[in-house]
């Protein structure tokens, strides 16, 4: 009887991606990481299709791998292509971030509202979050006229609550920088909002 050669691992894309999640599944780091390899980019261009600032870009990439590497027992082979995969995985993280984020703008105009006023009928909430949901809608397409440089520092600094030095250290730009792509993005703002009214 001839000795069997052991199996090595082939690069995905030729017909042995079903074995890489195995072994990847079973705790083999090599086989995750040629996964990683071969789908890096087609995860990181869906993300950079649907988000502007390109270091949530790279966080949301980096996340979407370690979701993916936590949850990697879960995943079995049905014909169907890890990289679908990875990708419903970064769809769910840019719903939830986008979420979150209009949760917080939505919180902080209603905040606002409720410090001029404080209601005292159904009908004065009512209209108190009509105005808080039609003020969101607002900064939101005010937001779309943003550079992604300016997009990043308004997000981090009023949406985040980071100071001008932690915007800077995330976004590697000077801390006078920062301020200016503020200051620029929040006249770009002022200037879409005074269109729309």
């Amino acid at each position: 009887m001839k000795p069997q050669a052991s199996p090595k691992i082939t690069p995905p894309g030729a017909g042995r991606e079903p074995e890489l999640l195995a072994l990847a599944r079973s705790g083999d780091r090599e086989a995750f990481a040629t996964l990683y390899n071969e789908h890096h980019a087609e995860v990181s261009r869906y993300i950079r299709g649907r988000v502007r600032d390109v270091h949530l870009v790279e966080d949301l990439v980096s996340e979407t791998f370690l979701r993916a590497l936590r949850r990697i027992e879960t995943f079995t082979w049905q014909g169907r292509e890890f990289a679908a995969w990875l990708v419903t995985i970064a769809k769910n993280l840019i719903n939830d971030h986008f979420k979150a984020m209009r949760t917080r703008m939505e919180v902080a105009i209603g905040d606002a509202l409720n410090a001029e006023a404080v209601s005292t009928s159904a009908e004065d909430d009512g209209l108190r979050d009509l105005a808080a949901f039609e003020a969101a809608e607002t900064v939101h397409a005010a937001l779309l006229v943003l550079t992604p440089e300016q997009y990043g520092a308004i997000q981090y600094r009023y949406l985040g609550e980071l100071s001008v030095p932690e915007t800077a250290a995330l976004m590697r730009w000077t801390p006078g920088s920062v301020k200016q792509l503020t200051h620029r993005g929040i006249a770009s703002m002022r200037r879409r909002l005074a269109v729309a009214a």
